[in-house]
């Protein structure tokens, strides 16, 4: 079944002057969906398959694209205002037709900062007509209490807001963490997505995230980006015990214990040595 709102990998049913018309290679029954001709691949035919985006046209017909949206249905983005009228606010997610967010779809205090080229979080959702359209109250889709993860595992995260105790994060699209401030060494930016990790399960289900892997993983992971820099560098870098904290996360996007840590293990492994002006590739 061809999935509005989502990536689909479709077949080519026949080209025309239009463009490639898309069935779902799984059903015989499936409507035909129009891939515009400009988007068409060079020397594509009946019988290739693609991998596009389905979501409606102007008329609310379904049509196909070869681009990339920033979110698909289901998925938390920070999405820049275009433009706005009294149906809502039309946002930029990367495809000509811009995603509406309606204003039943906005909290009452996010309504008196909605100046075109601002950032806004929202879910991308299908509404009850079917439409695809966004929405900015994104408890009515997260849960606070969130079952099903495991210590360690590696997550996806979306940076929500600064809270006094750190970044609340939106953790696999479906559910509300905090990174603790004592997770953060660098820079954490409202709105990017990035890589988190469960750092512990509490008892009352809510996540706290780490911003870099647990135990050994996360010291290879760190050694392994101090071996690309050194090499990056010819071999040798100036830096050491002395090195600040910050010089640290600046060049390594590491703590400086984790950097330690690190290092110490490149070290026992005979891949680094260690000398008073700095460290050296073996």
């Amino acid at each position: 079944m061809i999935q509005l709102g989502s990536l689909n990998t479709l077949r080519v049913a026949r080209v025309a002057g239009p463009g490639a018309f898309l069935v779902d290679p799984a059903d015989a029954a499936s409507p035909e969906i129009l891939l515009p001709g400009r988007q068409v691949p060079e020397h594509c035919r009946a019988g290739d398959e693609i991998t596009v985006f389905v979501y409606t046209d102007s008329e609310d017909r379904p049509v196909a694209t070869t681009a990339r949206p920033r979110a698909q249905v289901g998925e938390v983005a920070s999405l820049r205002i275009a433009a706005s009228n009294d149906a809502g606010v039309f946002l930029d997610w990367g495809l000509p037709k811009e995603l509406l967010l309606p204003y039943n779809e906005i909290p009452r205090g996010q309504k008196l900062a909605l100046e075109p080229g601002r950032y806004l979080l929202v879910m991308v959702f299908q509404d009850n007509s079917g439409r695809i359209a966004a929405s900015a109250r994104l408890d009515d889709f997260l849960t606070r209490e969130a079952g099903g993860f495991n210590e360690g595992e590696k997550v996806s995260i979306v940076v929500a807001n600064r809270t006094e105790l750190g970044f609340r994060v939106v953790v696999n699209d479906r559910a509300w963490g905090l990174v603790h401030n004592s997770e953060i060494f660098g820079k954490v930016q409202t709105g990017e997505r990035r890589d988190g990790w469960i750092k512990g399960l509490r008892s009352d289900q809510r996540l706290n995230i780490a911003l870099s892997p647990p135990g050994p993983a996360r010291i290879d992971s760190v050694a392994q980006g101090v071996l690309d820099r050194l090499t990056r560098e010819g071999g040798f870098m100036a830096v050491g015990d002395k090195t600040p904290p910050e010089a640290i996360y600046t060049l390594f996007g590491v703590s400086k214990k984790a950097f330690k840590q690190a290092i110490g293990a490149l070290y026992k492994a005979g891949r680094i040595t260690i000398e008073p002006g700095g460290i050296r590739l073996c």
